[in-house]
């Protein structure tokens, strides 16, 4: 027999532990992965190619932020001034929409609910339009030719209705309305009448006059700036010979007025939050606080106005579509433009902490220079719209 001892279990080499299956690993680099990015390469492990409802997702979640952050964001935004802000300020960031995010969302949802509100609201139809171009004429001919041809249709179906009790009421509709194009047109024609008999030649809206250079013509009387080169020049008179043939079919066509403004309100306001902020950096300037967190209170008062306006219009859609609840409606949109000035006030007293003479103030001189800029902003906006459009 051997007098080697027999190996017992303490002694004997230990099991090699079971290979555990490996993760899911990067399709670019193969690196195992241990997120949503791979820490090697830094490639998304979500890719196009999936259903669109989860892409659709990822759209609301990455870029406008739309989650059940959003409900928590709305109503301490409409309800409590201030507070969304002073929770930035005090680092409890995450629960909420961002403010970036939150006023670019509002806006865009904001006036793309006013054009259609506006597009209800416009009844300027076939009539409307045809006295537009009425009161545009600049010769009695051109008065009379609009009106016989405005007036043909009207009267041919004032002629087919029928005698009986609701003939007799659209009879009446259609009268008033024969009746108002007949004193536009009268009233066209006594005003370029004297103008005539002045001396004066016929108005006409739509022609670009600078100074006592009379009427700009690109070839007799174009703009011209001494030192810039000729290619400049051309460009500019052909922005402004632009913008005339767009004034002209804006006479043809009210509407495209109201859709300018509404388009313009938009990007006046992008570009007026910062300029918001920086009028706050100088009215607070002693309090010491950072650039941004004037430009966090811009963002956030910008965000609500846009909201309290989605509210109104929705109010006003309402009052439109209903008639019965056009009074309540108008109470409720009246309510709203108040509580936008209070709650404005109220903002600005709670996040800088100053007396309320100051606040006072402060406010009143903001608000008036805010409101000075943001038309010139608006109508800036509009003549680019104009010579670009």
């Amino acid at each position: 027999m051997s007098d080697t001892p027999a190996r017992t279990d303490a002694t004997a080499p230990a099991a090699a532990p079971a290979p555990t299956p490996a993760g899911p690993a990067c399709r670019n680099c193969g690196t195992p992965l241990l997120g949503e990015h791979c820490y090697a390469c830094g490639q998304p492990v979500k890719g196009m190619v999936r259903h669109f409802g989860t892409i659709l997702g990822d759209f609301f979640d990455s870029v406008l932020d739309l989650d059940s952050r959003i409900f928590r964001t709305l109503w301490p935004l409409f309800a409590k001034p201030g507070y969304l802000t002073l929770e930035y300020f005090a680092g409890r960031r995450v629960r909420y929409v961002t403010p970036v995010r939150l006023f670019v969302f509002l806006t865009v949802v904001t006036f793309f609910v006013a054009q259609m509100v506006v597009q209800l609201q416009d009844n300027e139809g076939p009539r409307n339009a045809a006295e537009a171009r009425i009161s545009a004429a600049a010769t009695v001919a051109d008065v009379q030719r609009l009106r016989d041809a405005a007036l043909k249709p009207l009267q041919e179906s004032r002629a087919s209705l029928p005698d009986n009790p609701a003939g007799a009421g659209a009879r009446v509709g259609l009268d008033m309305e024969i009746a108002r194009l007949r004193t536009a047109a009268e009233q066209r024609i006594a005003e370029l009448e004297r103008r005539k008999a002045a001396g004066k030649p016929p108005p006409d809206d739509s022609t670009i006059t600078f100074g006592d250079s009379g009427p700009w013509d690109p070839i007799t009387n174009p703009v011209t700036v001494s030192w810039l080169p000729g290619f400049a020049n051309a460009w500019i008179n052909g922005r402004i010979g632009h913008a005339q043939d767009n004034i002209a079919r804006m006479q043809q066509d009210q509407s495209l007025l109201k859709d300018a403004m509404l388009g313009a309100v938009p990007s006046t306001l992008f570009v007026l939050v910062p300029v918001f902020a920086l009028m706050l950096k100088v009215l607070y300037l002693f309090r010491r606080r950072l650039y941004m967190e004037h430009l966090l209170v811009a963002l956030h008062s910008h965000a609500f106005l846009c909201l309290a306006l989605l509210l109104i219009f929705l109010a006003t859609a309402l009052g439109e579509g209903v008639p019965a609840l056009a009074a309540l409606t108008g109470w409720i949109e009246a309510g709203l433009f108040v509580w936008m000035l209070v709650y404005l006030l109220l903002m600005q007293k709670r996040v800088y902490d100053q007396g309320w003479p100051m606040t006072l103030l402060k406010y009143g001189v903001l608000g008036s220079a805010y409101m000075v800029l943001l038309g010139f902003g608006a109508l800036a906006a509009v003549v680019i719209g104009l010579a670009w459009g």
